[in-house]
């Protein structure tokens, strides 16, 4: 069903924020969610946003109505919105946010939309939500980094029969094959998502956080070696900041940590 009309730029993407989290909504409902280039833009943009706000500690993405994200749009996928209207940040840009990234998967999610929810951090589902990669029944190849996160998630047999098959697959599956963390049922997801995300807000310090994303992702192109000399000397830098004296000192006085805030980072200018 087509939308009644065409979505301004900011309702694409609503934004919220409470109490240390910024709720990313994806909202082109009728169409479940469907991907289009500027959705994708307004999307990046409030992740930037939520990044740059020292209030925002956890960042929550969900979809309007009953559906996650259902892939590209075939109307994009058909080529009557321009190719120039794509945004020049790839579909990784969510793993450059400093800030933990939870998704929400209320519904359907596939293509482009489970590419979406992989480069979340974490992943919490509703019961019996559909997945699927879809691209080989597109006659597409595995698209915008799957084939580099799916099979570090999976396995590389599972991630290929994943990608192979463009099956459908549901939330409990997904769950055994390690491509998402928890799964709930659906009228308490948001909820039981909002609450892991506060209990982050209330006692993790944003600055370990941000090191921690940092250094799984880096560690993935990295050896064992690597990682553990990085690894080692953050610890001993970490020891001199004010966060682990907080972090000790709010442990040994039964309260809850006062961690500071990450502040905005500097951004080049996007043409």
């Amino acid at each position: 069903m087509a939308e009644a009309r065409p979505l301004a730029q900011e309702e694409l993407v609503l934004y919220a924020e409470s109490s240390g989290v910024a709720t990313l909504t994806l909202n082109r409902p009728q169409r479940l969610n469907a991907w289009t280039p500027a959705l994708s833009t307004r999307y990046f943009d409030l992740l930037e946003r939520a990044d740059d706000d020292p209030s925002v500690r956890v960042i929550l993405v969900t979809g309007a109505g009953r559906g996650f994200s259902a892939g590209a749009d075939m109307n994009v996928l058909q080529g009557s919105e321009s190719a120039a209207t794509a945004d020049a940040r790839a579909q990784t840009f969510p793993l450059t946010i400093r800030k933990p990234i939870l998704a929400a998967i209320n519904g359907p999610c596939a293509g482009i939309g489970l590419v979406l929810a992989l480069m979340c951090d974490l992943r919490f589902a509703a019961a019996g939500a559909k997945f699927t990669t879809a691209f080989s029944r597109r006659g597409l190849v595995a698209e915008h980094g799957i084939s580099w996160i799916l099979p570090r998630l999976v396995g590389q047999a599972r991630a290929l029969d994943l990608l192979y098959s463009g099956r459908v697959f549901l939330a409990e599956e997904a769950l055994a094959l390690g491509l998402v963390n928890r799964v709930f049922a659906p009228e308490i997801l948001l909820e039981e998502t909002l609450a892991y995300a506060r209990d982050l807000v209330a006692h993790c310090s944003p600055a370990a956080l941000a090191e921690m994303k940092h250094q799984v992702y880096g560690a993935y192109e990295s050896d064992l070696a690597t990682a553990v000399t990085l690894a080692n000397r953050l610890m001993v830098e970490s020891f001199g900041r004010p966060d682990f004296k907080e972090g000790v000192t709010s442990f040994l006085e039964k309260r809850p940590p006062r961690f500071a805030p990450l502040e905005p980072r500097p951004r080049a200018k996007r043409s």
